[in-house]
């Protein structure tokens, strides 16, 4: 008996060795599994990749909506011209401003990958409501709105739920754009020379696949919209959001995160404040100012900037005083770091050349509203096929694919001999050409307006000058793109300190904003001005009453006007020096002015 109960006994110990060293073994594989994922390289080009093909159907699915929705707020809601162009800039506007709401909550709490997520969930559930809305309450009978049958006027429910919608789409696509774009970037380290140079390169195949991806929605599902087959577009709009949120998470194991830096805004304000109460206190030279020790700064995961001698009040924030140093802790309104009022002067430094680039985007929306609605009034006809307006967007879009290219592997090698900068132009540079492209654009609609008129067929609408005619104002539009739009990511997100670089990069988005609500402004003042008494107006219901060509000029004369403030700001600005950085931003500014003065 005592035999079978010390054998059982020793079975039990057994066991719980086996059951313990089992226990052992999963944990230590799970470890092991754990030192190799770690181990393995996060971010690079593939992670970057997945990035860019987000980035190009989520265009798409934005586009599928606002490249025709000029044209939807005129044949089924029923608006005229002037109205229809201005709540299409209104919109844009808001799209572009919620970038800055999306940009502050990345760099601030969420961080970018959840960011990213969410504001495309928010895409999405606006495009599901639009396709729905058009599909139930709007677009009656079926196939109304292609230009010859008319829809029923819609009912104030379905227009409501039409507008919560779309300005779903302009929240949702709004967030997620600048944030994926500096997330994209994210994927490349800086302080590795190969790499700084892809994250170079990937600002311009992000703008390439924005492009690729509108390119579709401006020539397929464009051409089903105009044929009243709205539903069908939106609906094809919203699987391609569906498909890009897709693979965006696909790649989540693979990705390089950047935690969030917390709010930026008291950081900023205790500078003003700091410097304020200081007011009186003797400056001092920098290397006197106030500095935390170490590789980073004050701000957790960001590089220390550079003090440098402009703004030389705002120094007096880090001015270490006596008050200051008898107090046991250092209190962050009173006394800041170098890098937290170098932070608050590069936010400075920066406004004057982004303020110049609103006028740039001016123009640049001509494109969605003026543009389309000249094309509307001329000969779109190839044989028995009739072109939809607003597929003549698509010379813009291949004019940006081939610039892209033409700039990347042309324009920077020589520019690169001749100039001695591997980019080529700096950004600075690159923007002015843009605008210098841009007032050229207008000249060329301008033109196109004024032959169109002579060609007017008497008791129609309609011109019997081709819309060919429209292709060099929208090449033009195209190449000027390349160098603004991309200069600007490119500039912001370079510029901007490590603690707000999603705002930095909504910055670009943020100058369409204004540009859109200058554009619907300007419309509004030149009609009151122009539509007096008996007159039309340059912008009526009938373009054949008006004068839209005088609209373009006079876009022309104010971006000019902006083009000599722009060379002015951009001979002043210096540029921001992280600490150990070996690039000198200063040298850039010089070459900026050498060039920007010939321009």
């Amino acid at each position: 008996m005592e035999t079978i109960v010390s054998t059982n006994a020793m079975q039990v110990q057994t066991n719980e060795k086996n059951s313990a060293g089992v226990k052992n073994g999963f944990k230590q594989k799970i470890i092991i599994k754990l030192k190799v994922l770690r181990s393995k390289k996060t971010g690079g080009w593939y992670s970057a990749f997945l990035c860019l093909v987000n980035q190009g159907l989520a265009t798409l699915a934005f586009f599928g909506v606002g490249v025709n929705l000029v044209l939807f707020l005129v044949r089924v809601l029923g608006q005229d011209n002037a109205t229809a162009a201005n709540n299409v800039s209104k919109w844009t506007g808001t799209v572009y401003l919620c970038s800055l709401l999306g940009a502050f909550i990345s760099d601030s709490y969420w961080g970018r990958f959840l960011t990213c997520a969410i504001f495309q969930l928010i895409l999405l559930l606006g495009l599901v409501i639009m396709s729905i809305t058009s599909w139930i309450f709007l677009i009656k009978p079926n196939g109304c709105g292609d230009g010859i049958l008319n829809c029923v006027p819609p009912s104030p429910l379905g227009t409501a739920l039409f507008y919560l919608a779309i300005y779903l789409v302009a929240l949702g696509y709004g967030g997620h754009q600048p944030t994926i774009a500096t997330f994209g970037s994210d994927q490349f380290d800086e302080a590795n020379p190969k790499e700084k140079i892809s994250r170079a390169a990937y600002f311009g195949y992000f703008y390439f696949a924005l492009n690729a991806g509108s390119l579709i929605s401006n020539t397929i599902l464009v051409y089903y919209e105009d044929g009243g087959k709205w539903t069908l577009g939106f609906w094809a709009s919203t699987a391609a959001a569906l498909l890009g949120l897709f693979i965006f998470l696909l790649g989540t194991p693979g990705y390089k995160y950047v935690k969030s830096f917390g709010n930026p805004l008291p950081r900023v304000a205790q500078v003003f404040v700091a410097a304020v109460r200081k007011w009186r206190v003797a400056n001092v030279e920098g290397e006197e100012l106030y500095e935390i020790v170490g590789s980073e700064s004050s701000i957790k995961g960001t590089r220390k900037i550079l003090h440098s001698n402009d703004f030389k009040k705002l120094d007096k924030a880090a001015r270490v005083t006596e008050e200051d140093r008898q107090r046991p802790t250092f209190n962050p309104w009173r006394l800041c770091t170098i890098t937290q009022v170098e932070e608050a002067k590069c936010i400075i430094r920066m406004c004057p050349i982004w303020l110049c680039t609103i006028m740039y985007s001016v123009i640049f929306t001509q494109m969605a509203s003026l543009f389309v609605e000249q094309g509307e009034v001329m000969d779109a006809t190839i044989g028995h096929f009739r072109l939809p307006a607003a597929s003549m967007s698509a010379f813009d879009i291949c004019s940006v694919l081939a610039c892209t290219f033409l700039y990347r592997f042309m324009v920077v090698p020589l520019a690169g001999k001749i100039s001695g900068n591997p980019k080529g132009l700096t950004e600075l540079q690159r923007m002015g050409v843009g605008l210098v492209i841009g007032m050229l654009s207008m000249v060329a609609a301008g033109v196109t307006e004024i032959y169109r008129l002579k060609h007017v067929i008497p008791g129609k609408e309609a011109s019997s000058l081709s819309i060919f005619w429209q292709i060099p104002q929208y090449i033009l539009v195209g190449a000027s793109e390349v160098f603004m739009y991309v200069g600007q990511l490119e500039f912001f997100n370079g510029q901007a300190p490590d603690g707000i670089k999603s705002l930095g990069s909504s910055l670009c988005m943020a100058s369409m904003s204004l540009g859109n609500y200058v554009s619907s402004m300007l419309v509004n003042m030149v009609m009151t001005i122009t539509a007096r008494g008996e007159r039309h107006g340059w912008i009526p219901e009938n373009l054949n009453n008006g004068h839209i060509d005088r609209f373009y000029f006079l876009l022309f004369g104010l971006a000019l006007v902006d083009l000599f403030a722009f060379v002015v700001f951009a001979k002043w600005y210096k540029g921001i020096q992280h600490e150990g950085s070996d690039e000198s931003c200063t040298k850039d500014g010089e070459k900026d002015s050498q060039v920007l003065d010939k321009v």
